[in-house]
C-alpha cells in the first residue's frame, strides 16, 4: 500500500525581493481620469497603455500611416456591421479615401439594398420562421436576382452590379448605401457567396449560374487588390468564417504569383474571439512580418471609434 501524500512544506521556499521582479504593469501606462470639455484625441490618449488600449491606437496609427504613405485599407465587413447602423461610418471613410476597398458576405447586399430602399432592415427571424415567411421580401428578391443577372451579361462581380444598380434606381436612401457609393465612387466593392446561405437563394428567379461567376470574379479582384497590400491594413468586422477564408486563399494567390506581401497590418474585430479570424487573418497572413491584432467588442462601438481615431490622426487630409 502507497504511503498517504503528506502536505508540502512552505518552510524553505525561497523569495526574492519585490523591486528585483519586472511587473508588466506600471501606474506610468495607468488609464487617465477624463477631464471636462476635453477632445476626441485627447480621449484616445487618456485609454491605458496596456492590451486593448495600445492595440486601438497602433490600429489607428497603422491605419492613418497607410493612407499618408499612399497604401491601400481594405474593410472585410459581415452583414451584421450593416445590421448595426454602420453604413454611414462605412460610406464617410470610403469618401475621404481612407477606405480603398470593401468586401462583403452575400448577406452584406441583401442588408445594404434593404436600407437604401426603404430605410430598415432585418426581419424578426423567429417570428416570420414560424409562419415559412422568412426571406421572403418580394422587392428584395426581384431587385437584387435582376442585378445579378445583369452582372452574368456584363461581365461584372457581384458588388459592381448591384452598386450601379442601386444607383440607377436613384433609391431613395442611395447615399446611406455602401454598394452605390463604391459605384459613384469608383471603389471596387467584392461580394463572396456561400450557394443556400443567404435569403435570396430560395427565390424562383435567382440565378445560381450567374451569382457563381460573378462571385469568383469578385473573388478574382479581391485577391488583385490583397496583392497590392503591402504596407497597408486588412480589416476583418463580423465576419467568423467566409470572408477570413477569401482572404487566406487571396494572400496564397497573391503571393503565389510573384507579389510582395512581407509586412501589412491584419485586424479582426468582432465580440468573442473566433478560431478562423484568429487564425486567417491574424496570424497566419503576417507570419512572414507585419502585425495582427484582435479586437473584442460590439461593432457599433469599436469601428465608430476607430473610424473617429483614424479621421483625427489624418486631420486636413481626411477632410471630405
Amino acid at each position: 500500500m502507497k504511503p498517504p501524500i503528506q502536505p508540502i512544506e512552505l518552510d524553505h521556499i525561497k523569495t526574492h525581493p519585490l523591486s528585483d521582479r519586472k511587473s508588466l504593469v506600471t501606474l506610468a501606462d495607468a488609464a487617465r481620469p477624463w477631464q471636462e470639455g476635453g477632445s476626441f484625441k485627447a480621449f484616445l490618449d487618456s485609454l491605458p497603455n496596456i492590451l486593448a488600449g495600445v492595440h486601438v491606437r497602433k490600429v489607428i496609427t497603422a491605419m492613418a500611416s497607410a493612407v499618408k504613405n499612399g497604401k491601400i485599407i481594405i474593410l472585410g465587413l459581415g452583414a451584421h456591421v450593416i445590421k448595426a447602423g454602420l453604413n454611414p461610418v462605412v460610406v464617410n471613410l470610403m469618401e475621404r479615401g481612407i477606405v480603398s476597398a470593401v468586401a462583403l458576405n452575400g448577406a452584406g447586399i441583401i442588408h445594404d439594398f434593404e436600407l437604401a430602399l426603404t430605410g430598415r432592415t432585418s426581419e424578426d427571424v423567429s417570428v416570420s420562421l414560424k409562419s415559412g415567411d422568412f426571406g421572403m421580401a418580394t422587392e428584395t428578391g426581384d431587385f437584387l436576382c435582376k442585378a445579378i443577372q445583369s452582372a452574368g451579361r456584363q461581365q461584372m462581380g457581384i458588388g459592381e452590379a448591384v452598386g450601379r444598380s442601386v444607383l440607377a434606381a436613384n433609391l431613395p436612401f442611395a447615399g446611406k448605401s455602401i454598394l452605390a457609393a463604391g459605384a459613384r465612387l469608383g471603389i471596387p466593392i467584392t461580394v463572396h457567396i456561400a450557394m443556400g446561405t443567404d435569403i435570396i437563394h430560395m427565390h424562383p428567379q435567382f440565378d445560381p449560374a450567374a451569382a457563381g461567376e460573378a462571385s469568383h470574379r469578385d473573388f478574382r479582384t479581391f485577391a488583385g487588390i490583397v496583392a497590392a497590400l503591402e504596407g497597408g491594413v486588412y480589416l476583418n468586422v463580423g465576419s467568423a468564417v467566409i470572408l477570413p477564408e477569401i482572404f487566406l486563399k487571396a494572400v496564397s494567390l497573391a503571393r503565389n504569383l510573384g507579389h510582395r506581401l512581407d509586412s501589412f497590418t491584419t485586424v479582426n474585430m468582432d465580440f468573442i474571439a473566433h478560431y478562423r479570424p484568429l487564425t486567417n487573418v491574424v496570424k497566419r497572413p503576417t507570419a512572414r512580418g507585419g502585425q495582427g491584432f484582435n479586437l473584442i467588442g460590439h461593432h457599433e462601438i469599436l469601428l465608430p471609434l476607430i473610424a473617429a481615431g483614424v479621421i483625427e490622426a489624418l486631420g486636413t487630409r481626411a477632410s471630405l
